[in-house]
C-alpha cells in the first residue's frame, strides 16, 4: 500500500519567545514492513535542522530558533509504501539487548491490580504469542479507546480504572502488563490510514513485544490487530517520552497554544485532515 502523509505542526505565542529549541522524531526508518519513498521536513523559520539517530535508532532531527518568535511552524510531507508481514518485524536497526525492553518507567508502571489483570488476561494462553494475543484482546475489551485526535492522554492507571482512554494508554497498559509477566515490551508511535468514514485521529500509537522464535512483533489493542499495511511505524521507546514525534522547549513566549494537523491518504485518494489543538 502506498500512504501520503502531510504533517503540519504550528506554535503560537501571546507574548514573542525568545528562542526555541525543538527535537522532531516525525521521520520513518525503510525496513521489511515500509519502504520510505519520500520524506521531507521544512520549518518555516532560518534554522539548521540537525539529522541524528538517538538512542533506540530512531531518526531525529533538532533545531534551536533565536530571536522574537511569534509563532513556528514545522510541515513534513512524505510517501511510504508498506507491506503486510503479520506485525512481525524485520530488518530493523536495534541498539539495545531485549532485556532493556522490561524496564519500567514512570509512565509504564503497573500498580497492584494492573498486575492481577495481566495475570488473569493470560491464564488460559500457552506460549508468548498467544499470551500477548490474549493480552491485547483483554485491553480492547477493557478499555474503551477514544479516536478524538483533540483527547489527551489520561494516564496508565487512571485510564486502566475509568476504562477509557486514548491509543497512548492502551499501548502503555499493554507494555505494562506484559514486562508484568516478563515479556519484553516497547511503545510505538506512528500513523494509521483508515478509511474516510472511519478515520480518527491519523496520528497514531501501538506496542511491540519480543516472542521468543519470532523476534520483535507488534500488537495494536485500539483496534485491536498485529499492524497492518495501514500503520507506519515512526519511532520507538521505553514509553511515550522516548518516541514522542515533537518534544522541545522555549524561554519567554508565554501564552503557548500548538495546533497539529495530519493528512493522510492512500496514493490517489483525496486526503482528509485531522486536527488537534491544545494550549
Amino acid at each position: 500500500m502506498r500512504i501520503c502523509v502531510a504533517h503540519e505542526t504550528v506554535y503560537r505565542y501571546e507574548r514573542p519567545a525568545k528562542s526555541v529549541i525543538q527535537t522532531l522524531r516525525l521521520t520513518p526508518r525503510s525496513h521489511d514492513g515500509q519502504h520510505v519513498v519520500r520524506w521531507r521536513i521544512d520549518v518555516d523559520q532560518d534554522v539548521r535542522l540537525s539529522q541524528a539517530e538517538d538512542a533506540f535508532g530512531n531518526i531525529s532531527h533538532a533545531f534551536a530558533v533565536i530571536g522574537s518568535i511569534d509563532s513556528l511552524t514545522v510541515r513534513v510531507e512524505g510517501e511510504v509504501e508498506t507491506h503486510d508481514n503479520a506485525g512481525v518485524l524485520l530488518g530493523v536497526v536495534e541498539r539495545f539487548p531485549v532485556s532493556l525492553y522490561l524496564r519500567d518507567t514512570d509512565l509504564t508502571r503497573a500498580d497492584v491490580s494492573i498486575q492481577a489483570f495481566a495475570r488473569q488476561s493470560v491464564s488460559e494462553a500457552e506460549g508468548g504469542l498467544a499470551a500477548c494475543h490474549a493480552l491485547m484482546q483483554a485491553i480492547h475489551k477493557r478499555i474503551d479507546v477514544s479516536r478524538d485526535p483533540k483527547r489527551l492522554a489520561s494516564g496508565l492507571v487512571e485510564a486502566f480504572a475509568a476504562g477509557n482512554g486514548v491509543a497512548q494508554d492502551v499501548s502503555h497498559l499493554f507494555i505494562a502488563c506484559a514486562r508484568t509477566l516478563g515479556i519484553p515490551a516497547r511503545y510505538v508511535s506512528g500513523l494509521l490510514w483508515q478509511p474516510q468514514a472511519q478515520q480518527g485521529s491519523a496520528s497514531h500509537a501501538w506496542a511491540e513485544a519480543y516472542v521468543e522464535g519470532l523476534g520483535w512483533v507488534g500488537f495494536d489493542p485500539t483496534l485491536p490487530v498485529c499492524p497492518t499495511v495501514h500503520h507506519v511505524r515512526v519511532a520507538v521507546g521505553l514509553d511515550y517520552l522516548g518516541a514522542a514525534p515533537v518534544r522541545g522547549a522555549h524561554y519567554g513566549g508565554d501564552g503557548e497554544s500548538l495546533e497539529v494537523t495530519v493528512d493522510i491518504a492512500e496514493k490517489g485518494e483525496r486526503p482528509q485532515a485531522q486536527h488537534q489543538s491544545q494550549s
